[in-house]
């Protein structure tokens, strides 16, 4: 009986000896090329830098051994103890600026969520020139940080300043042209300039999450007979926790971290009022040329908002736990 055979188009032509199989295409290495420009910039940008001035904060690098940084002599804690240190000088004035940052920020981030709620409340409902006034509600924070500072900086001019012109010419709420870039006055010209450019970044975060929350509770909560601040407590801030939750964090690190608005609206010679506490270790560095003091004050800065940041995800998250129980 002959022998059934695969025709011939169908047989598999055998593979010759001396050529290679052929190799699959190594995709599990795809992501991590698309993933290795993100993670060498950030370590150019960020771990690099760190890591330095962690390092920096236990050497004396003063400037007899900025040429030689490298061979500048270990310090150890030294130079967190003249930190902090209140007998002296260095340590009263990083009180000082500590606690003038905690004011600032206080202000400004209180300030600014108040006015970006009200701005983001009041244009909820369309109404005719709505889009006019989000557009001008946005401007201070989309026009470029240094331009918007410097022009502050003239309308806060003693003699020749818009602010002085209108509140003594115009108005005659002041007697005489106080100084705002100097004394005390300092404290409220850079918490001004800060608030007109941080609610507007309020006023867009509430405004995007506004959107999210159905028309339907604010009307089956009007026939129930709630008042509009009974809506706002019982409908619009519990559906907004978790943006407020983000957005309150992110603004105290960025307004306790503001270096350029007051680099920019004092200058390299701050008043004590206004010396904020990245700029005070910016002087402590490069004005008195002590790196070392200047890196273990960033380090202590560091540890101040991470112990800040893991205090308040942990109360959020424990709340956000305890309601959803």
């Amino acid at each position: 009986m002959p022998s059934k055979t695969a025709p011939e188009s169908t047989r598999t032509p055998p593979q010759s000896a001396d050529r290679p199989a052929p190799r699959r295409p190594r995709r599990h290495l795809f992501p991590y090329l698309i993933l290795a420009p993100a993670v060498i910039l950030e370590l150019l940008i960020h771990i690099v830098p760190m890591a330095t001035g962690f390092w920096m904060s236990f050497v004396e690098l003063t400037k007899f051994f900025i040429r030689r940084w490298t061979e500048a002599p270990f310090a150890g804690l030294e130079n967190f103890q003249i930190a902090i240190d209140l007998n002296t000088p260095v340590g009263q004035e990083f009180l000082n600026s500590f606690l003038v940052t905690l004011a600032f920020t206080a202000l400004v981030v209180g300030i600014s969520w108040t006015l970006g709620m009200a701005a983001a409340v009041a244009l909820q409902r369309p109404f005719r020139g709505r889009g006019v006034f989000r557009t001008l509600f946005l401007i201070p924070y989309a026009l470029p940080l240094y331009a918007s500072v410097i022009t502050w900086n003239f309308m806060l001019q003693r003699d020749t300043g818009a602010v002085n012109h209108f509140l003594v010419n115009q108005l005659g709420i002041l007697d005489s042209a106080p100084f705002w870039l100097i004394g005390d006055n300092a404290f409220i010209s850079v918490v001004v300039v800060a608030i007109w450019r941080m609610w507007p970044f309020a006023f867009l975060m509430f405004m995007a999450g506004l959107q999210s929350i159905p028309g339907e509770l604010y009307e089956a909560s009007a026939m129930d007979g709630a008042t509009p601040m009974r809506q706002w407590r019982s409908v619009t801030l519990p559906m907004l926790a978790p943006v407020n939750q983000t957005m309150l964090l992110v603004m105290f690190l960025w307004v306790f971290n503001d270096f350029n608005t007051p680099y920019v609206l004092f200058g390299t010679a701050q008043p004590p009022a206004g010396d904020l506490i990245s700029f005070h270790i910016y002087n402590s560095s490069f004005l008195s040329w002590d790196f070392g003091v200047g890196s273990a004050m960033s380090v202590l800065l560091l540890l101040f908002l991470l112990a800040v940041s893991l205090v308040y995800l942990y109360f959020t998250q424990w709340k956000k736990e305890k309601n959803n129980a």
